[in-house]
């Protein structure tokens, strides 16, 4: 088991003080940069493995990249290329990603010019994410229960909601394309009275974000529908052009609109799922808005499943040590489920890149992975005049039930009224309910 501590930040000579400088240059993506006195052999480069001493010289780099040092930020750079191999054990693939992070910031800044030509010359940096057909997305994301375990949790509740309605909009708010869907319809397609229709209302997904999917979201709604049917639940699908960068106003605008096709029809039950796609609204501002004006629309209950970390400090060493200390989790767990140099193995860690990427080299709105801890979203949507909701016992059983699915490491916890997901004991994904006060 992997254990990261809050290790206070050695000055860098004292890391590698003790090694030798009788280095041998390998072909490697800094093979024109001549090491520093005492930086270490080969040989030593393997004392280099432990994780907290992997995130000392990430932080190290930052902080060089940080100052425009560029001759300590090359050296560091050196020896986190030879010890940090994209095929290594969990904790080199790991940094691996933050170092190809703190490459792709160095270009992007262009202050550290030796840095940008490396960026720019090294094809290993570039990252290649998987576009996904909805039979690979399905798979993909039943590998692990880092989003079944919100769907799991968040259908359950769902489904005892709408109890009693004829007629449910559901507004769908997740990084997942739908894949929640098939489940619920499922859940319900066997209700005693009939299945309820259902108004599946989608905020369409960035292009660019993980998991991609190849094919439109027209054509994911018609696979939908199609599914529907098959299970005799009446299903309309819509997609409603609006981004995160400015809290879904557009899907907003629409929800509460006049027009019948798009905003809520008097005596719906009205869903709001929020799958790990909140934290991408870039304002604290846009965030408010975003719950207040959900809340004036007097939903059944509101669904928000997300990951349990901190990623929104403006201070990039911050930033990158509460990433590793998260990140490494799925890194870990890949190797419960995947060989070495599969493709699929490729495509999940090919997925991690990039979010770590996006942490590390972007500001602004570029930078769109800004998760918050669940006690931040908690205190919010009690300000936003919320209840929250605990689940049921049932529920809590489902999702029990579930995680048999997966390797012993995985965990529930229950706290006040939430789920959170665990792994080797450390959170990973909280799922709460709310109601309108």
């Amino acid at each position: 088991m992997m254990q990261f501590s809050e290790t206070p930040l050695l000055p860098l000579h004292h890391e590698i003080s003790s090694y030798s400088n009788n280095v041998t240059m390998n072909k490697n993506p800094f093979h024109r940069t001549r090491p520093l006195t005492g930086f270490p052999t080969q040989k030593a480069i393997g004392g280099f493995g432990d994780a907290n001493c992997m995130e000392q010289l990430l932080v190290h780099c930052a902080n060089a990249i940080e100052s425009n040092d560029a001759t300590l930020a090359q050296q560091i750079l050196w020896v986190l290329n030879n010890i940090a191999t994209p095929d290594g054990d969990s904790n080199q693939r790991l940094t691996c990603g933050f170092l190809r992070a703190l490459i792709a910031r160095a270009a992007k800044i262009g202050t550290c010019k030796m840095l940008t030509a490396m960026a720019q010359s090294n094809t290993n940096l570039t990252l290649h994410t998987h576009k996904f057909s909805v039979v690979e997305l399905a798979s993909f994301v039943d590998l692990t229960p880092w989003h079944r375990f919100g769907f799991t949790a968040a259908n359950a509740v769902i489904s005892e909601a709408i109890e009693g309605f004829s007629v449910v909009h559901i507004v769908d708010l997740s990084s997942t394309h739908c894949m929640q869907f098939p489940t619920l319809i499922d859940l319900i397609a066997n209700r005693p009275e009939g299945p309820p229709f259902i108004k599946l209302t989608v905020a369409g997904a960035t292009a660019d974000v993980p998991p991609v999917l190849d094919l439109s979201y027209e054509e994911l709604g018609s696979k939908l529908m199609k599914f529907a049917r098959s299970r005799n639940v009446g299903l309309e699908f819509r997609v409603i052009p609006s981004s995160w960068s400015d809290g879904y106003a557009s899907l907003i605008d629409q929800l509460v609109s006049g027009d019948r096709k798009l905003g809520v029809g008097e005596g719906e039950a009205l869903i709001i799922n929020c799958h790990m796609m909140l934290h991408s609204i870039p304002e604290e501002t846009f965030r408010t808005l975003f719950l207040k004006a959900i809340r004036g629309l007097e939903p059944t209950i509101v669904v928000l499943v997300d990951e349990d970390a901190d990623f929104t400090s403006n201070n990039l060493v911050c930033r990158l040590r509460s990433a590793f200390n998260y990140l490494w989790i799925p890194y870990d767990t890949v190797d419960t489920f995947f060989q070495r140099g599969s493709k699929q193995r490729q495509w999940y860690e090919a997925d991690i890149c990039w979010k770590i990427e996006n942490v590390i080299a972007n500001e602004g709105l570029q930078r769109v992975e800004r998760l918050e801890p669940k006690s931040k979203w908690v205190q919010r949507m009690r300000n936003a005049e919320f209840r929250a909701v605990p689940f049921s016992e049932e529920a809590v059983s489902e999702v029990k039930s579930m995680l048999d699915d997966y390797a012993a490491g995985w965990g529930l916890k229950k706290e006040e009224d939430d789920l959170v997901l665990s792994w080797k004991g450390h959170n990973v994904v909280f799922a709460t309910a709310w109601l309108p006060a």
